[in-house]
């Protein structure tokens, strides 16, 4: 058969939409349930991390250690290594290997890790004398965790979630690479492994307007969440006002 004859294996045009934007629910249904779960377990874990330090709360450096270790391990694998090393545990906690349940297992890990990092880095920029005065007027431990440091750390927090999420599509792709769907799967097996740069293109485009937009909110939510910046803005309409 002459090579002529062999049919485009392309996507056509007009079909691309119909392709590309399930596979992009798919993707903002996987980073969605991760976010969740690292958010759950994060905050908690990473004050947890900070408060065990000495100098917190309830300090111990060796429960410090053990857990500081284990996060460390956790953040510094390659997501791609992290994700083929725990395959075996993948399967037995969804059933499978393949598809949204299966990579929710391997993200929820990495991003936990890394989140609990960011939280913890965060609660080291609160003043300490903000805890010291939380102590002086007999509030609880979780009390001052929740309102003297989450609270101050928010857009700090607010911050590196955005960050974490924008990794957790990066994620999301690789993912998708051996099967869990989105945008990443789309881009391999449509756009890499048959040529199809308009596909391939089609993908950039959306993962970049996605990250962008991730990107936008979470700024918005930290100034929102920054007391100078809400105090701030006033004070420039005034300013505005005065020189009309």
């Amino acid at each position: 058969m002459s090579i002529l004859t062999i049919p485009s294996k392309n996507v056509p045009i007009d079909q691309i939409p119909a392709l590309v934007f399930p596979a992009l629910l798919d993707t903002l249904l996987m980073v969605g349930i991760v976010m969740v779960i690292v958010v759950l377990v994060g905050i908690p874990l990473g004050a947890l991390v900070h408060n065990l330090a000495p100098g917190g709360l309830f300090e111990n450096p060796a429960l410090h250690s053990t857990i500081s270790w284990i996060v460390s391990i956790g953040r510094s694998l390659p997501f791609l290594i992290l994700m083929a090393s725990i395959v075996p545990f993948t399967r037995f906690i969804t059933g499978t290997n393949i598809g949204i349940a299966a990579a929710v297992v391997p993200m929820s890990i990495a991003g936990i890790a890394f989140f609990t990092r960011i939280v913890e880095n965060s609660l080291r920029g609160v003043p300490p004398t903000l805890v010291r005065v939380a102590k002086a007027s007999g509030a609880s431990p979780l009390q001052i965790i929740r309102t003297a440091q989450l609270s101050e750390a928010l857009p700090s927090i607010i911050g590196g979630l955005t960050i974490n999420t924008i990794a957790m599509i990066e994620y999301s792709a690789i993912a998708g690479t051996i099967g869990a769907g989105g945008i990443g799967y789309v881009a391999v097996t449509y756009g890499y492994q048959r040529f199809d740069n308009t596909v391939m293109l089609a993908t950039i485009v959306i993962l970049v307007a996605t990250v962008a937009s991730v990107q936008l909110l979470g700024d918005r939510l930290v100034r929102l969440t920054t007391p100078h910046a809400q105090t701030r803005a006033p004070r420039a309409s005034r300013r505005e006002a005065s020189l009309v």
